[in-house]
């Protein structure tokens, strides 16, 4: 396909600017409007109204105050940027930011005198968090639909040896929560492309020998990627560096996409390394990655322990009643005791008996090798039936609400368990993990965790490996906080409960 006035790289001008279209895929304009407009009014409505029925002094002033405080401390911590904006459920963001205006409005309170009870203050204040909240919860909904149909997205050129090109380019493919969809390869060297990715041009494999007389690096390497870039309608250049893309020709061919006012992105060749890991600096001229080791010891892992053994017999008290009358549902249902223990592998490998009420008949593990032939796990040692018939009628709907698992607060309260984690693997599965797969098992297993809020069985193997895996790099008490806010929906929505 080729474009009006651009027949050949020869005909791009190297300097000529790309004059980039406003596409209707581009993240909605009304995104920050709608932002800004319910943090103001989430503050000073509450406020006035507060204040007014408890006739405080000054209250005009008062609300004009706390909004622009609110408003600042947003700002600051780049909550409107367009960058970020709705890229996140901003729950924990919220949150943050409101505990900061809570401090931040209380320096004012001494320095100004303010005389307004702190229960009035308090009340005036606690609607902003929840409208803040919501609204950045409903806005990153939004925005992940508007990618599943491919909007709101920037269209990316990809650079580098075909088969990093092609590997990128399929991780990326591989999901929807991101804002880049590939329109092209540009691969380095004559190895054909093979993931499907349409070829927009060919730089060679190595920088031609002799000098650019502009200065701007190996000959044809700027030209030919500003051409597929033009051919392609790519918003980007992200290059994958190789052995044949060294840092150098990379510089150059940098120079020459910047110079023409196209973005460039590079990968680092990481993955599934979460941003707070990461840290960039520059030591005698060399852009260093720094990546910090995931987080085995220190407050946070104590603070971990704290909140799950303190959840947990919280979970048991106040359940109990529950416990009680599922008990005695089980035991009607079927023949069999109300609960079922199992052994499965723990924190570094530790075996542990894990405690679930009964959902199936008592031999079902004698059945389950009659079984295997319909194993639908798709791959890899977990088994998965839909249809199980070893499933008792009062076991599926355990099942289908995840109330089954309500046992395993008391592997939580004994240390053996998290309350959130990776999935408790059998020892079976164990025995045929490979180094990667085994990578699972250096923090708890979870009452809950990545695999419950991305899908639970309608998983295949190899996702749910990825996302344990990169729970165990990257967890922290944040993300915990985040993932049990989350289950409570993937429990209601019984999205792959069987």
């Amino acid at each position: 396909m080729r474009y009006p006035g651009i027949t050949s790289p020869e005909t791009v001008p190297r300097h000529a600017p790309v004059r980039h279209q406003v596409r209707t895929a581009d993240k909605a304009g009304w995104y920050l409007t709608v932002t800004l407009a319910t943090d103001a009014c989430g503050v000073l409505l509450p406020f006035l109204t507060v204040y007014s029925l408890h006739r405080q002094p000054h209250t005009l002033i008062a609300s004009l105050v706390a909004t622009a405080t609110w408003l600042s401390v947003r700002t600051g911590h780049l909550r409107y940027s367009r960058r970020t904006l709705a890229e996140s459920r901003g729950l924990l963001a919220s949150l943050h930011d409101w505990c900061l205006l809570l401090g931040a409005l209380a320096v004012l309170r001494v320095l100004t005198g303010e005389s307004a009870p702190v229960v009035t203050a308090l009340s005036a204040l606690v609607p902003a968090l929840f409208i803040t909240a919501v609204t950045g919860a409903l806005l990153h909904t939004h925005l992940t639909a508007a990618r599943h149909q491919a909007q709101a997205v920037q269209r990316v050129l990809i650079v580098g040896e075909p088969g990093l090109a092609d590997t990128v380019a399929a991780q990326l493919a591989a999901r929807t929560d991101h804002p880049y969809v590939v329109v092209g390869a540009v691969p380095v060297g004559t190895e054909p492309l093979t993931g499907g990715v349409p070829e927009a041009g060919r730089l060679a494999a190595r920088p031609m020998s002799f000098p650019d007389p502009s200065g701007l690096g190996p000959a044809g390497d700027g030209e030919n990627v500003l051409w597929a870039a033009r051919r392609t309608e790519a918003d980007q250049v992200l290059v994958a560096p190789g052995a044949a893309m060294t840092g150098d020709r990379l510089r150059r061919l940098a120079w020459a996409l910047h110079d023409a006012g196209m973005p460039l992105v590079v990968t680092t060749g990481l993955s599934e390394t979460a941003l707070r890991r990461v840290r960039v600096s520059s030591v005698a001229g060399l852009a260093l990655l720094h990546v910090a080791p995931p987080t085995r010891r220190g407050p946070q892992v104590v603070l971990k322990e704290v909140m799950d053994r303190a959840g947990a017999a919280l979970g048991l008290l106040l359940l109990a009643p529950l416990f009680a009358v599922l008990a005695l549902a089980v035991r009607l249902d079927s023949r069999g005791p109300a609960f079922y223990r199992q052994t499965r592998i723990g924190h570094h490998g530790m075996p542990f008996t894990m405690w679930k009420f009964r959902t199936m008949v008592p031999d079902a593990d004698r059945l389950r090798t009659q079984l295997e032939p319909a194993n639908e796990s798709g791959g890899g040692p977990l088994f998965k039936l839909r249809s199980d018939p070893r499933v008792t009628r009062v076991g599926r709907l355990l099942r289908r609400s995840s109330l089954d698992e309500l046992p395993q607060l008391l592997n939580v309260l004994l240390g053996q368990m998290s309350l959130v984690g990776p999935r408790p693997a059998l020892p079976e599965e164990v025995a045929r993990y490979s180094p990667v797969e085994r990578r699972r098992l250096q923090v708890k297993p979870g009452l809950t965790g990545p695999w419950q809020v991305g899908g639970r069985s309608d998983l295949s193997w190899d996702e749910s490996v990825a996302l344990d895996v990169s729970y165990a790099d990257n967890w922290s008490v944040t993300e915990d906080l985040d993932v049990l806010s989350r289950t409570f929906r993937a429990v209601v929505e019984a999205r792959g409960a069987y």
